[in-house]
Order: structure tokens, then sequence, then C-alpha cells
């Protein structure tokens, strides 16, 4: 499954949906953000001031990973799929073109992926996970924090927040790591609801 999204991710890099920006950016508050603003803005060319200042503007595959998960969260789901990142990214982008006076929430609370390749946070307990996780984080690192990015924005949309803050994903790590060690025979479910988007 981390194979196939990290190959979902390297097809929107191709398909130049969303050209990546090195660099941590400020936080984005999904209900005050249009999705106009969101299209030019923020996922749109990057212009000279994002070359100028890449700290202001987030990684792309990172912050679209993000709203898929807070978007499966939002629509009740406790399913990661492994196949979907592509389709969500250009389901997103298709709602914020057809309806770019809308806020970014609306938008990716309307949007639902396809529900492929599913992995049942509920039933995969947090040593299960960890396990996968390590051995992820030593042979391909970026996969490794793309999956945690959408762990992420699943938290974060399951605690009732709205701000997209890619300075957090350490911190959030962290701490389901901690509550993952401390509670090993728990759902992986249960461990992204008790640490509330951290």
């Amino acid at each position: 499954m981390l194979k196939s999204m990290t190959k979902a991710a390297g097809a929107l890099l191709l398909l130049g949906c969303f050209a990546p920006l090195a660099g941590s950016a400020a936080e984005l508050n999904l209900a005050t953000l249009s999705c106009d603003k969101y299209e030019h803005e923020i996922i749109g060319s990057p212009d000279e001031t994002a070359v100028a200042e890449p700290s202001r503007h987030p990684d792309m595959i990172n912050m679209v990973m993000w709203l898929f998960g807070y978007s499966v969260a939002k629509s009740g789901d406790h399913m990661m799929y492994g196949d979907a990142l592509l389709s969500f990214g250009f389901a997103l982008d298709a709602e914020c073109k057809n309806n770019p006076s809308v806020s970014l929430l609306e938008a990716v609370t309307t949007v639902r992926p396809k529900r492929d390749k599913p992995m049942n946070l509920m039933t995969l307990n947090c040593a299960d996970f960890e396990s996968r996780h390590e051995e992820t984080a030593h042979s391909d690192a970026e996969s490794a924090e793309t999956i945690m990015m959408w762990l992420y924005g699943y938290s974060v949309g399951q605690s009732g927040g709205h701000l997209f803050d890619p300075g957090g994903l350490t911190r959030f790590a962290q701490a389901l790591q901690k509550r993952c060690a401390e509670h090993t025979d728990e759902s992986l479910f249960d461990a992204l609801v008790a640490v509330k988007g951290k």
C-alpha cells in the first residue's frame, strides 16, 4: 500500500497537477481559504515570490495527502485507500475549478475518494502500524512522511479542526508514536482520535 501511494504521489508530480515547493509553510485555514485562492496562489505555478520565499508555500504532495486524510475523516470513514491519492487530487482540483468561491473546507468535505485498496484503521493495531512505519522510514523515508501526513490530516479532521499546519507534522508524529508505544494493542483509529491532530 505504501508503494501504491508513493506511485500516486509520483504520478501527481509527473502530471504537473501540484508542483511541489520546498519549505515549511505557514498555517492555512480551510474555512477561510477560497478554492480560487487555493488554485491560483497555493497550488498554482510558482511565481517569483514563491521562489524567493519558499517558506510561505507548502509541499504540494504533503498538502494534498493531508487534505485527503482530512476528507476521509470528515466523511466518517475509517479506511485508508492505497490507490486513491491521484483521483482525490483531480477531484479536488475539479471541485475548486467548478466552484471557485467556496471555501477549501467545503470543497474537501464534498470530494469522495475512490475506494481502492482499503486498509481499516480500526483493525490495524498500533504495534503493527509502528513496525510497518519504522520499516518504511528506513527503506523510504519520503513515503513514510507522506503516509504520516495523511494520518495527520485524518486526525485533525477527526478532532473537528480546520487548520493545515505543515509545521505540526513532527509534533503529531511524536505524539502518535508515544501513544502507540504506550497502547500497543489499541487500534490505529483510536490512537489517531486520542492524539487529536497535535
